[in-house]
Order: C-alpha cells, then sequence, then structure tokens
C-alpha cells in the first residue's frame, strides 16, 4: 500500500522514533509499504516518521540509484551483491563517524518536494542497527550510500537536511520553504476539521 509522504511543516517530522518493541507480521507489512511508497516516489530512503509513524525504523534502497555512483560497503564484514542486500531495513539505528573526511554534495527529501540544497557530512560511517527479525547488524559504507543513512537516521532524531545546511545554502530556499509549511499547515487543518466533524 502506498502511503501519504508526511510534508515539512508536519510536528511529527520532529518528534524522534520511538523505540519498537515488537518484531512481528505487523511490522513486516508496514516495512513493505514503506518499500512501496519509497518506490513510487522514486526514492532511496525513507523513515517512518515521513509516512507519519514516530518509530525508530527507515528503509533505503540502493538499487535504483544511478549507475555511474561508486562507494563502498561491508554487511557484517561481507561484501554481499547490492541486489541481495537492498531493500534494507534498519530499526534502532546508531551511527558512528569513521575518520574526519567529509564532502559535500546535494540532498533532496521526498518531504520537501522539489526542494534541494547542499549538505556537508562525513564521508564514512559505521551503522549498527537491528532487521526486522530483531537481530543486530552492522553496516559499514561511504558515498552515496553512507549519505542515504545519515539522512534517514536524522530523520528518526528529528533533524531535517535543511537543518545540516549552512545559511548561505538556506537563503535561497527561504521562499519555497515557507510556501510548503503553509500548504502543509492547510493540509492540517482541513485533517483536524474533517476528522472533528461528526458522521452523516
Amino acid at each position: 500500500m502506498i502511503l501519504r509522504v508526511t510534508q515539512y511543516g508536519d510536528p511529527v517530522l520532529r518528534k524522534k522514533g520511538e523505540k519498537i518493541e515488537q518484531f512481528d507480521a505487523r511490522l513486516e507489512e508496514f516495512s513493505r509499504d514503506m518499500w512501496e511508497t519509497m518506490g513510487a516516489y522514486d526514492g532511496i530512503g525513507l523513515a517512518a516518521p515521513q509516512v507519519s509513524v514516530s518509530i525508530s525504523m527507515c528503509v533505503v534502497d540502493m538499487r535504483v540509484a544511478q549507475q555511474s555512483e561508486v562507494y563502498n560497503y561491508r554487511f557484517d564484514g561481507k561484501q554481499p551483491p547490492i541486489e541481495l542486500l537492498m531493500p534494507l531495513v534498519l530499526i534502532h539505528p546508531e551511527i558512528e563517524f569513521l575518520g574526519e573526511a567529509e564532502t559535500v554534495r546535494e540532498e533532496g527529501c521526498l518531504s520537501f518536494p522539489e526542494i534541494y540544497g547542499e549538505v556537508v557530512r562525513p564521508e564514512a560511517i559505521r551503522v549498527k542497527f537491528q532487521d526486522l527479525k530483531g537481530a543486530h547488524h552492522v553496516l559499514e559504507c561511504d558515498g552515496l550510500l553512507g549519505r542515504v543513512v545519515q539522512h534517514e537516521v536524522d530523520h528518526l532524531n528529528g533533524i531535517l537536511f535543511i537543518d545540516r545546511m549552512d545559511r548561505k545554502a538556506l537563503k535561497p530556499l527561504d521562499r519555497p520553504l515557507k510556501r510548503l509549511k503553509k500548504l502543509t499547515s492547510t493540509f492540517l487543518a482541513e485533517k483536524s476539521k474533517n476528522s472533528a466533524q461528526p458522521d452523516q
């Protein structure tokens, strides 16, 4: 099922994802809905708060990334084909930066349609997380994969990619961000109004 992607201005995007207690069929079904939603919007990463579910879980799928992208990765000390690794579900992810190298790259976000900006992030990371069965894993990666993981984990902590931009890079986005926030506010007001109306 394709879910509605939460837009900038919705308070859920600023909430920290809650801990998942049950690794069950419902969680697996939700992960499939997230994959389907991400694919429908041609995304390569999606966090649960972006579909209005405030839990510590995100999904990543590099199979749709450009073939020209070069990145390194090791999953539990091995390097399985990316087609077997993806789509990847990360539950309760914790990131550790590897080295001091940083890169700057333009980022977008499904919660910010048609809005892009340059963000500086560490180049290489190690992320510890659990899968849909609750098993623990370690992923070391760099390049676009490392950046996507950082972007999605930020979502789970209520941090948005615009928060990582400097003022100079953010300035040109001031007007479109205000416009998007206003649209979201209108949507939420209408939703609240409709839910408050008694059934006919």
